[in-house]
């Protein structure tokens, strides 16, 4: 990658910094057919820092506030607490933090696109009227809920109507694995929010809505787009790729000049898009972070596969086409993205259960560190196999010692000061899972010298929730949308 002109921030005094010393707002650009539209980005996955959306809100102008909660792992999750309770299945910090900035954005008339519903948008909604309830408010907020995504109830009727949702990798049908599906959610693409914040949603709370949505909706919503408008959807979708990671796009987990990068109080990234699609990237002045063209490129590269062809619910984007610039301090222009039109098929997100697994870790020390682990290992082995237990996988990596960076780091010094074994197995049987996690602590015994490490106990049997990604017909999927004003 390439680095343009880069610029450090100064975070202002200590106190301004932690404290949140307000500062002059910004007038607003955009909204309404204005020449700018604002989308700010505030979560990037689920347990993202909660600080980030506030900070948008607040430390200067926006127009839309983008909060991305999900994952495929994410969706399984949800769906295993909401089999424990069936109001639960949504992200929580997210009505948390809507009771906590309801009363700015009905000020600063921001509006909230959001995938927190999760697999359970209606609970999401009904927990966000508890949470207003008691706001005295200039008026009463409104909420779209979107559903349609999940697909678990009408699984069987779509696989006995020729509805395959074979593994695009392996080809396999569903069927095979039918009997053990935790969750599966079809990825909406604009159209639903676009319908919601027609229906003048100040809130929308969707379900598996594609990441890159949250973003280029509202654009579309504004400036009008034609669904057919392939070039300015590409560049939407630039756009929401950008935002979709949080503060990966200002300096986050970066690469370039990361030990320069205050990210203390980082400022997460805003998109400033104009009518024609092109946009510019930056962040909220004051802040820590960076916007280049670097940290820009390198957040469209991440989870990227052909860059020709990153297809979404609504357009296929040309990422080869993407043309940076940058501009003065934490502002980069992208212009030039070449659009294609969208396929008829929408990918669903399928996670099933795929047996147990458990990790165990011990730490040896000098001298000799390497040696003495790989020698528990060896006697590790050995046990299991004596008890007869057998599994689908049994992985060793030895930390400190090449392990993050497999045959690629070498042979490693015999001579480190200390080493990681962290040993896992996998396998359909939850007793020999078990059964293996009781065979990591006598190793502190029975078993080379110096080692330590093992304060948290045997190690947890957890359950192994695989990924299986399938396309269907787009019309088979129902979208709804429902917009509710908040009464008290």
């Amino acid at each position: 990658m390439t680095d343009g002109v880069t610029h450090s921030v100064a975070l202002e005094a200590e106190a301004t910094a932690v404290g949140l010393a307000e500062q002059p707002r910004p007038a607003r650009i955009g909204r309404g057919g204005g020449a700018t539209v604002r989308v700010a980005s505030g979560q990037g996955f689920w347990g993202d820092w909660q600080e980030a959306p506030k900070l948008q809100v607040r430390r200067g102008a926006i127009d839309y506030l983008m909060l991305d909660y999900l994952a495929e792992i994410t969706m399984s999750i949800m769906q295993k607490q909401r089999a424990r309770n069936p109001e639960a299945g949504y992200a929580r910090d997210f009505v948390l933090l809507m009771d906590d900035l309801i009363e700015d954005l009905i000020a600063g008339e921001i509006r909230v696109v959001s995938n927190a519903g999760g697999v359970n948008p209606e609970g999401c909604r009904n927990e966000l009227g508890f949470a207003f309830a008691d706001q005295s408010l200039p008026r009463r907020p409104r909420v779209a809920v979107i559903t349609g995504d999940d697909l678990m109830d009408s699984l069987d009727d779509l696989i006995a109507a020729g509805h395959g949702l074979r593994h695009m990798e392996t080809g396999a049908p569903l069927s095979t694995v039918r009997d053990r599906v935790a969750a599966a959610n079809a990825y909406l693409g604009a159209e639903p929010i676009i319908e919601a914040l027609e229906q003048e949603a100040d809130i929308v709370v969707a379900g598996r809505s594609t990441d890159t949505a949250l973003t280029y909706a509202p654009l579309m919503h504004e400036f009008g787009w034609d669904a057919d408008d392939w070039d300015r959807l590409a560049h939407g979708v630039v756009a929401g790729h950008i935002n979709e990671c949080g503060c990966q796009a200002s300096g986050g987990n970066s690469l370039v000049d990361w030990r320069e990068i205050d990210l203390t109080i980082p400022g997460y990234p805003i998109i400033e898009a104009e009518a024609d699609g092109s946009f510019v990237v930056t962040k909220h002045p004051g802040l820590g972070g960076r916007v280049t063209r670097a940290t820009v490129t390198e957040q469209l590269v991440y989870e990227l596969g052909d860059p020709r062809e990153y297809i979404t619910p609504d357009v296929i984007a040309d990422f080869s086409t993407i043309r940076l610039r940058d501009l003065d301090s934490d502002r980069v222009r992208v212009e030039g993205v070449a659009g294609r039109p969208r396929t008829d098929q929408l990918k669903v997100s399928i996670a099933y259960h795929a047996g147990y697994k458990a990790v165990g870790t011990l730490t040896y020390a000098w001298p000799d560190a390497v040696e003495k682990a790989r020698r528990a290992d060896e006697i590790l082995r050995g046990r299991l196999a004596y008890l007869g237990l057998v599994f689908d996988e049994i992985r060793t990596e030895f930390v400190g010692a090449g392990a993050c960076h497999g045959p690629l780091a070498g042979e490693p010094s015999e001579d480190l000061a200390e080493v990681t074994l962290r040993v896992g197995v996998r396998g359909p049987d939850r007793h020999a899972v078990s059964r293996f996690s009781r065979e990591i602590a006598p190793l502190i015994l029975a078993g080379p010298p110096s080692v330590t490490g093992f304060a948290d106990g045997r190690p947890r049997v957890q359950e192994v929730v695989a990924y299986w990604p399938a396309l269907i017909d787009r019309e088979v999927v129902e979208r709804r949308v429902r917009v509710e004003t908040i009464e008290l």
